[in-house]
């Protein structure tokens, strides 16, 4: 994480020189000695049996199929304090799903390879970077900038004495969390953004729906193990290629891709789980999650709900938003969290099969 740091500090060192630009200071802005969080490792890497480009690279599958397992568990064993949040009943499954499990797993594993092998490519190995960091040299930097910017919105009195009682301590969390915080939000925004408008151009572009996108539609009710069956070129493009931009746009490191790149496989996994749990932290946190998007792979929200993963500020400044309020309400009760007070969640039949529907009407710009 360090290392996304160094790089963002040389982006910010651009243009000004330390201290030049100001008088002196009489206090302190950097902490000495350098104290380190409780996440740093001061080391080559984070595993000493594996660097940690590599570990970037395993952490998802890692975590792609171990949470897949879990929903799997408890999808096949039907525990019943489960079996009241699940949103499509195991025969509804089976009779709408278009595609069999083996397909499923084909298809991850090939889109996994391919994630891979972009990831050896694309990222860089910082071992040594790590090592012979110079953490104090760029607290300078940060510290400089924090001064400018205090001096500018407070005044030279209320910012020297801000500076005098917490200047190092300010630097410190700047430089270790608030500026890690800020790089891991813009890459969230940056992948979205990716996500929004080439998973709707996918819908909105008949061709590439029909050869490409309806592949990922075969599955009406979605399954933990099944969030990334899709096209290779669909996978490809929006989840590797939208991932790696998303890295690199933030100067984030390869120890911070640890991080993203195993939270937003996390994050994939969970809104595919089919399972409305109200603990669940991931669901709780974000308003785009398993309910939201299992509206999109029905018919009724096959022209909704186009963002992925993490927030759904696109749909709501497009108007492509569909709240469970707006679900049909013979089976909204499905899609809120919480068990379902009226029958069971799989008793109405919304769906129809791709025969009876073509190819689930992708959306046309006119229809918009």
């Amino acid at each position: 994480m360090a290392a996304g740091m160094a790089t963002f500090s040389h982006h910010l060192h651009n243009g000004t020189s330390a201290y030049d630009a100001l008088v002196a200071p009489p206090y302190e802005l950097v902490p000495s000695p350098v104290s380190y969080p409780f996440y740093h490792f001061h080391r080559a890497s984070v595993l000493s049996w594996i660097s940690d480009k590599d570990l970037s690279l395993l952490v998802p599958l890692v975590v792609y199929w171990g949470v897949s397992l879990i929903f799997q568990l408890i999808d096949t064993l039907e525990i019943p304090h489960f079996e009241k949040y699940r949103i499509h009943e195991p025969e509804e499954v089976k009779r709408k799903n278009r595609v069999t499990k083996t397909q499923v797993i084909i298809a991850v594993l090939v889109q996994q390879a391919l994630q891979t092998a972009l990831g050896l490519y694309a990222l860089e190995d910082e071992s040594m970077k790590e090592v012979f960091r110079d953490h104090k040299g760029e607290m300078e930097v940060y510290g400089a900038w924090i001064s400018r910017i205090s001096f500018a919105l407070l005044g030279p009195a209320m910012a020297s004495r801000l500076l005098r009682y917490c200047g190092s301590e300010l630097t410190r969390w700047t430089y270790w969390w608030g500026v890690p915080i800020a790089q891991f939000l813009w890459a969230s925004f940056v992948l979205d953004t990716w996500q929004y408008f080439l998973h709707r151009y996918f819908h909105t572009n008949k061709f590439l729906y029909k050869h490409i996108h309806s592949l990922h539609h075969r599955l009406y009710c979605p399954y933990a193990f099944g969030a990334l069956y899709n096209h290779p070129v669909e996978g490809f493009l929006l989840d590797t290629v939208g991932t790696v931009i998303a890295h690199s746009a933030s100067f984030m490191s390869t120890r911070q891709a640890i991080i993203l790149f195993g939270f937003s496989t996390l994050k994939t996994v969970d809104d595919h789980c089919g399972f409305a749990l109200p603990y669940d932290p991931l669901q709780m946190l974000f308003g785009n999650n398993v309910a939201y998007h299992d509206i999109h792979h029905q018919q009724f929200g096959i022209k909704k709900n186009f963002s992925q993963p993490y927030f759904t500020h696109w749909d709501v400044l497009l108007k492509t938003r569909m709240t469970s309020e707006q679900v049909p309400m013979r089976i909204r009760e499905r899609y809120r969290a919480g068990p379902c007070k009226v029958g069971k969640r799989g008793d109405v039949d919304v769906v129809k099969t791709v025969e009876e529907v073509e190819i689930l009407q992708p959306l046309s710009s006119k229809e918009e």
